[in-house]
């Protein structure tokens, strides 16, 4: 790691030194930003002229006045998402959208996918907010045909995009320290900031450290199905605790109107308890778990005679993975993974005409799985999209996506103990896809403001590397899981007036879809005990409605306000055997009604602002196994999140003899789940009560 962290240090040097000499003209950077700047207070950004599926997104202040500390956290208020939370700071958080499965969805950093050739998951709480600027939730795939060929292969997209630096006139850096402290002997500083290296290049650099008890208090409760309370304990959440250090840095380059190349650096390293499932009134604290994940991308992007548009990426990662289970009570166990991905993309799109877009792209990916096993697998990706746009009535998107993957597992010991026996096997597996997409909207009147848009989408996901080899529990011959899209919306805006002052907007969406997801990949008991395989069993049948409401207010003296409600009701049942005892039943976690609501009043002139954010999410009831009786009742829950902050410049003295910016203080107060209420996200993991945190930060 100390050699690849000197050798992005020289790279990063000697770039620089280049740029000194090459600058372009300062017009270029300024147009850029200003074409970068995001709405103040909306929560859903601008509709593009582009979009067909219109994202829903967080971005700028907005984003920072939620009530968040990882992605996890902020991506809760999107509609059709499902999050499994194992509580508190350091808990393990996945997203599902519109029950698709954790490892359909595609995050996005960047432009970049994250990646776990291991098991699929992304877990985004080990994002945070310090250096996101903007996050999109789309529904498909991204409605620009620009993208690498990768992006049209999920199912649903999350894209996170870091924060931009951007200077005042005369200035050549920003700095921006925070303090954050809370609740569960929380501690989370960070600093951030830019570098003006000339008028076209710039460096931003953040560092950020998160440090946690874990020890929150929480009621364990169950009732037997006959109504008799078999356990009511309250006690001390143990074994939760983190220690965890994330540090970024980028090199950016915005050299024309159309042209830029960017060098980012990301480290995070953590520590972590497993504090387990609270089961017959037992918990144990034995498991212990430690992440080092790097990487290290290059993007770069041009426009080249007004007509072809080109753009590359390129990504090494590796991730590191120990896990120790000490508990007395069971085998001692003691794993660790290291993977490493390569990956390079490069898009094409041409304009044959002002109304129609072309674009090809292909993706190479290697990735490699060692320790418990040797395994290796080469991806390409083949696409090929059209964009048309019928004088902005009609807007007509399709793609084609070829996928082949080659995997071949060597051979290494099995998987944990100092006793491990040899395992030699040579397995090979290769397949190949392609799958098909096709977006349209429909604007009937240019006078107003309503599409309506609808999509049909096939995507596959491969078996991960623990579907297929993980030791007793693999299956080498697993097939992909298909999944066929469904989904036709209506989209409204409407723009008003309120004492003549413009600004304000009411805006609404509502979709409906359905999904298929076949050859499903699940794990099932092998009938001994604690021995399971994986098997292509499922066939699951998604259909669901997403409701979005937005009004936005710019009251007179200065005030505004935002509120915005979301509702999701879903189906998603398992139609794989009329001969189960669960044919036909909701499939596990996923809740049949869910919301939020969100709303924000603040004030705000020249000088200083004040704000008062208020936010409520529901999740309904829920079965926790694949049959729906009584034994397997999940409660809903709901919490009620509160915060309050205030931001002041202080501008330096009139007698300073240098022009000086001025310096932004801002204090904020969160309080999570208000009425405290007790509630598992996943059964046996209780969530923390109500809890605090408190921010101070300085901006220069």
């Amino acid at each position: 790691m100390r050699r690849l962290v000197s050798i992005v240090f020289l790279a990063l040097t000697c770039v620089a030194a280049f740029s000194q000499n090459n600058a372009a003209d300062s017009l270029y950077l300024d147009s850029i930003y200003r074409h970068l700047e995001l709405e103040e207070y909306t929560i859903t950004a601008r509709v593009k002229e582009k979009d067909i599926i219109i994202p829903q997104t967080l971005a700028g202040v907005e984003l920072k006045k939620m009530n968040a500390l990882s992605v996890a956290d902020a991506i809760r208020y999107f509609s059709g998402v499902q999050i499994k939370d194992y509580g508190g700071v350091g808990g393990i958080k996945t997203v599902n959208i519109r029950s698709m499965g954790t490892n359909h969805m595609g995050v996005f950093y960047n432009g970049v996918q994250l990646g776990n050739a291991q098991n699929g998951q992304i877990d985004l709480g080990k994002y945070s907010l310090e250096n996101i600027e903007e996050i999109q939730l789309y529904n498909g795939q991204k409605s620009d045909i620009w993208q690498s060929a990768r992006e049209f292969g999920a199912a649903g997209s999350i894209y996170l995009t870091t924060r931009r630096p951007r200077f005042e006139e005369g200035k050549a850096y920003n700095v921006k320290a925070q303090m954050r402290a809370g609740s569960f002997a929380l501690i989370n500083p960070s600093l951030l900031f830019d570098i003006r290296l000339s008028e076209t290049m710039s460096i931003t650099a953040n560092a950020e450290l998160i440090s946690s008890d874990g020890k929150y208090p929480f009621r364990y409760r169950r009732v037997t199905p006959s109504g008799e309370v078999a356990y009511d304990t309250t006690a001390i959440r143990q074994n939760g605790d983190i220690n965890a250090i994330r540090v970024e840095a980028a090199l950016n380059h915005y050299y024309s109107n159309t042209g830029f190349w960017k060098l980012q650096l990301y480290h995070y390293n953590s520590e972590r308890g497993v504090p387990g499932a609270i089961v017959n009134n037992v918990w144990r604290n034995g498991e212990r778990l430690w992440d080092r994940n790097s990487f290290l991308q290059a993007t770069w992007q041009d426009e080249l005679f007004n007509r072809w548009s080109i753009k590359a990426n390129l990504k090494y990662a590796s991730d590191y993975t120990r896990y120790i289970n000490n508990d007395d009570k069971l085998i001692h166990v003691e794993n660790q993974y290291l993977q490493q991905e390569l990956y390079f993309t490069m898009a094409h799109k041409v304009r044959i005409f002002d109304w129609w877009d072309i674009s090809a792209a292909y993706d190479l990916q290697y990735n490699q799985l060692s320790m418990y096993l040797d395994a290796h697998r080469f991806t390409h990706w083949l696409s090929a999209a059209t964009a048309i746009n019928i004088q902005n009535y009609l807007r007509l998107q399709a793609s084609v996506l070829g996928t082949f993957v080659n995997d071949e597992q060597g051979t290494k010991n099995q998987e944990s103990g100092h006793n491990a026996t040899p395992h030699h096997t040579t397995l090979h597996n290769a397949t190949q896809r392609f799958t098909p997409a096709l977006f349209l909207s429909y604007r009937p009147s240019q006078l107003v403001d309503l599409r309506l848009n609808a999509f049909y989408k096939q995507s596959y996901r491969y078996p991960t590397f623990n579907d297929l080899y993980y030791t007793d529990m693999g299956n080498a011959y697993l097939k992909p899981e298909l999944a066929k899209q469904h989904s036709v919306g209506l989209s409204f805006t409407q723009p008003f007036r309120i004492a003549e002052q413009k600004g304000s907007e009411f805006r609404l969406n509502a979709d409906y879809y359905y999904n298929r997801i076949s050859d499903k990949i699940i794990a099932y008991p092998k009938g001994q005990q604690f021995r399971w395989t994986m098997l292509n069993l499922g066939l699951v049948k998604i259909n669901g409605l997403d409701l979005n409401a937005q009004l936005h207010f710019l009251l007179p003296n200065n005030f505004h306000l935002t509120a915005k409600a979301q509702y999701t009701y879903q189906t998603a049942i398992d139609v794989t055997d009329p001969n189960d005892s669960y044919y036909g039943h909701q499939i596990p976690y996923i809740p049949w009604h869910s919301g939020s609501a969100v709303g924000m009043f603040g004030w705000q002139n020249d000088r200083q602002q004040y704000g008062l954010n208020y936010s409520f999410i529901y999740v309904g009831e829920r079965y926790n196994q694949q049959e729906n009786i009584i034994y397997n009742y999940t409660q809903p829950w709901y919490t009620h999140d509160l915060s309050v902050f205030g931001e002041w410049q202080i501008k330096p003295l009139a007698s300073s003899p240098h022009r000086l910016s001025p310096i932004v203080l801002r204090v904020a107060l969160d309080i999570n789940n208000l009425l405290s209420q007790d509630y598992d996200v996943i059964l046996n993991y209780p969530m923390p009560k109500r809890n605090y945190k408190c921010t101070i930060s300085l901006t220069y």
